[in-house]
């Protein structure tokens, strides 16, 4: 079956329908605001940790090590190429983090980052949900193009798993978003339609991942490493503050250590 996907469908066709899947968890999350009154707030934080934990062993099993494996054949040494990408992701990120404008969640408004605007609380928190899913739709994007380029680093299996990884991840964060949308006021619909389309950019940016995999077809290792570093990024500047705010760090951590432990077994087990 994994065999008829690769036949059947480009890199490029799969990143997207992987795209589409993760934006599908996002709102599966982002439907249960239509049924939750309340938000447990360990519960919540747990949930964070708990993506946060995917997002950093998808970064290294997922993206650093296949990086890390092609760059055996460059005579450079084998640590430059997903360093320096690694580096570049990171760069990238805090660049768009310092433009675009956006809130995190329990923040005030007053530590609103990036240009200031006058948006709504609302409009500014779903563009910080925005900005950390750019990562997680490229990264998704670059594995699937890597696949279709060097199959024998990159298997079409270990990139399904990333794509499963980040939809199982997606399912709290998109009641992560939804549920305190709510909580500024807005109805229960438009909490949920906010909070799902916040995942549209990742099938945008999985279909833009495999477009910059093909274009720069020598520098693959580079790009594997430009994803895992703005998924780090986004997730040590984001979800894991965002996690410990409340003082349920232990619950938190738990809840990361569990991510980071289910997402190894998921890409080591079906590698």
């Amino acid at each position: 079956m994994i065999e008829d996907i690769t036949n059947y469908f480009s890199p490029t066709i799969q990143a997207l329908l992987a795209g589409l899947f993760t934006w599908g968890m996002t709102a599966l999350g982002a439907c249960l605001v239509l049924f939750v009154k309340n938000v447990n707030r360990k519960l919540l934080d747990t949930a964070l940790g708990f993506a946060a934990g995917v997002m950093i062993a998808a970064s290294f099993w997922s993206l650093l090590e296949p990086a890390i494996e092609m760059s055996q054949k460059f005579s450079i040494p084998s640590w430059i190429p997903p360093a320096v990408g690694f580096l570049s992701g990171a760069l990238f990120l805090r660049l768009i983090d310092m433009v675009l404008p956006h809130l995190h969640f329990q923040a005030p408004i007053s530590e609103a980052e990036g240009i200031k605007t006058s948006f709504k609380r609302s409009t500014l928190l779903v563009f910080a949900v925005t900005l950390h899913n750019i990562p997680e739709g490229l990264a998704i994007g670059v594995s699937f193009g890597a696949h279709g380029i060097d199959p024998a680093n990159v298997s079409l299996l270990s990139s399904i798993v990333l794509a499963i990884g980040m939809g199982i991840q997606n399912i709290p964060e998109g009641f992560a978003i939804s549920m305190p949308l709510r909580g500024e006021g807005l109805s229960k619909k438009k909490s949920f339609m906010i909070g799902q389309i916040s995942g549209l950019v990742e099938p945008i940016f999985a279909v833009l991942g495999v477009l910059l995999v093909e274009i720069m077809q020598n520098l693959l290792p580079y790009a594997l490493g430009f994803a895992a570093g703005a998924m780090i990024f986004v997730t040590v500047e984001e979800l894991i503050p965002e996690s410990q705010r409340n003082g349920n760090s232990d619950i938190a951590t738990a809840g990361l250590i569990i991510g980071f432990t289910l997402m190894m077994i998921l890409d080591v087990a079906f590698k």
